[in-house]
């Protein structure tokens, strides 16, 4: 573990622990932050609901992690704590029926573009006293909520990512989607907008090698979607597969949504958009570090590694922190740009 003074705060004052981990693993899921507190800790079972930050040292500002507890476990050894992120509230495990929004012809979102839609699903869910929406921003391409238009009582996680499913930039070869996170200011948990980075053009962030920072490189082998069936406007619907994927990988589905999709050719062809955009998805990628501890979701990375099939610009996707008292460590889980239907098809006729 790298040699540094981790840092916990519960509502604002620092507290002892033995050790820890931090959780993140993007997608609109709650980060989370589990430690353990000495079982000689005096008032744990009055910390429910209360703020916890994660500091990397007591000199940052900006903590890597603030959420509040929900969960409070003890043991014959330790008091086992439990954190979620400002996401928490949206998902299982944190309050999602009070993060549940009726929207009816008289009172909706219709007419706003995603972001202001966010911002006012928030905002009516009464959730905008623990996210920050001041800088939401909006999704490339600019959408509306109203095509076509949401109804009924719905959650506000469930109002993003339908939003978020139909502002999909495929203009390219490749689809570019738009993800949500929360970013921390140092003083508020703030939702933030952006579409997915571009692996050629983005900035990157840290270099990762293996002949210096990286500890561990992890490869896992996993299931390529083959058939990929896209659903559009109402019941239209499209779907795109080719032979040699089937051959190699055998029939795996993959069905998305994208009601901005209005005819069966719309959806096929964005089927077979995101067929090419999931054809390297036949591995998954994680790097073991001491480093990277400020990146997230969507920074991207470059990776010098000694196999140089694995050598290149990777989009990072999750975090893992394990810490104690005078050390961590950092997994982070990674993925990189496909290749062409050209180039898949070539990989495999060799």
């Amino acid at each position: 573990m790298n040699e540094i003074t981790p840092d916990i705060k519960i509502e604002g004052r620092s507290v002892i622990f033995l050790d820890g981990a931090y959780t993140s693993t993007g997608g609109l899921t709650a980060a989370t932050l589990q430690f353990k507190l000495p079982i000689n800790f005096g008032g744990y079972k009055k910390l429910w609901n209360k703020e916890v930050t994660f500091f990397l040292s007591d000199y940052d500002s900006i903590p890597i992690f603030r959420g509040y507890i929900k969960r409070v476990k003890e043991t014959l050894e330790y008091i086992e704590i439990y954190a979620q992120d400002v996401l928490g509230y949206m998902v299982k495990g944190g309050n999602p029926e009070k993060a549940k929004i009726a929207l009816t012809d008289d009172d909706n979102i219709d007419g706003l573009t995603a972001g202001n839609a966010i911002r006012k699903a928030i905002s009516k869910a009464l959730l905008n006293t623990k996210i920050n929406t001041d800088h939401i921003g909006d999704t490339t391409p600019v959408i509306s909520s109203s095509r076509p238009p949401l109804r009924g009582t719905l959650g506000v996680l469930d109002i993003i990512k339908q939003l978020l499913s139909r502002a999909i930039d495929d203009s390219g070869d490749i689809p570019r989607p738009n993800i949500a996170k929360i970013v921390d200011n140092g003083s508020t948990s703030q939702l933030v907008i952006e579409q997915e980075s571009e692996l050629d053009s983005a900035p990157i962030k840290h270099v990762f090698s293996e002949e210096s920072n990286i500890i561990n490189l992890h490869i896992i082998n996993r299931k390529v979607p083959t058939i990929v069936i896209v659903n559009g406007e109402r019941k239209v619907k499209g779907t795109f597969s080719h032979d040699t994927a089937v051959e190699a990988y055998d029939r795996n589905y993959l069905e998305v949504a994208n009601t901005a999709l209005k005819s069966p050719a719309a959806c096929k062809d964005f089927a077979q958009k995101l067929f090419r955009a999931n054809l390297t998805t036949q591995y998954e990628y994680s790097i073991d570090t001491l480093e990277g501890v400020h990146l997230s979701e969507n920074d991207v990375i470059r990776v010098e590694a000694d196999d140089k099939r694995f050598t290149g610009n990777y989009r990072v996707r999750g975090k893992k922190i394990a810490f104690t008292a005078g050390g961590y460590a950092v997994g982070l889980n990674i993925n990189r740009k496909p290749p062409t239907l050209t180039e898949y098809i070539a990989q495999q006729d060799n």
